[in-house]
């Protein structure tokens, strides 16, 4: 995928960036906006022409317009800001004499070192902290379900919480170890489903199900507080 510099577009509510793509795998122009960076995205297929994506972007200005306008603000993994964890606020408290890295204690996450480092390892930590906890519950929902996963990764992906590859490849956004556990674990629940069934079908959702009973809630609580996930940091 190619991918140009952001660009500045004047929608009704004020300039935004707009960020052009082409994809091979795009088989139309497409638009979306990344809530991570506040920003437009546009994907062209490879023989696609810059001028349908104006077009596609100008058509649709007043729709990105609204989508921006509410986005939450963006929050700062610095000193005297809280970071969500497990769903609850857990406000940083730099140690920059100490040493240890950053971890948990007294409903706070305490991170040592230089402060021009902070906002690095706090990052490091939460992406550590998904990738230990999701690895653990997908391998013993796994078992559960009689199935296997080849691996389990994290990553900071910006339009799923999850997938599932064909191969048993699971792979989780570690922004997710910010939201409750019980989002945690039914997306968790979700992605181990997809071992044995590629698809959305009745049995698919029947073992998601079985796997975890929180589907209702969670899919709420995603389309409301999912946005403010990909705004931290």
């Amino acid at each position: 995928m190619k991918e140009t510099p952001p660009e500045p577009f004047l929608f009704p509510g004020g300039p935004a960036n707009v960020c052009w793509r082409r994809s091979a795998k795009a088989r139309r122009v497409s638009l979306r906006i990344d809530a991570t960076n506040g920003q437009v995205v546009v994907t062209l297929p490879l023989r696609g022409g810059r001028a349908a994506g104006m077009a596609l972007l100008t058509d649709n200005a007043a729709w990105v317009a609204a989508r921006l306008a509410e986005l939450p603000e963006k929050t700062r993994f610095a000193a005297g800001e809280s970071v969500m964890i497990d769903g609850e606020p857990h406000p940083i408290e730099p140690r920059p004499d100490a040493r240890g890295g950053a971890w948990i204690g007294d409903g706070k996450l305490v991170v040592t070192g230089a402060p021009e480092f902070l906002a690095r390892r706090v990052h490091d930590f939460l992406r550590v902290e998904a990738r230990r906890r999701f690895a653990a519950q997908a391998l013993a929902k796994a078992q559960t379900a009689g199935l296997t996963a080849r691996r389990v990764t994290v990553k900071d992906t910006r339009t799923r919480w999850g997938s599932c590859s064909p191969d048993g490849v699971l792979m989780f956004c570690w922004r997710l170890v910010m939201a409750p556990p019980f989002v945690q674990d039914y997306v968790v629940a979700h992605e181990v489903a997809h071992l044995r069934h590629m698809n959305h079908g009745p049995s698919f959702w029947a073992l998601t199900d079985e796997l975890s009973p929180h589907r209702t809630r969670a899919v709420a609580w995603l389309h409301e507080d999912g946005p403010r996930l990909l705004r931290a940091g």
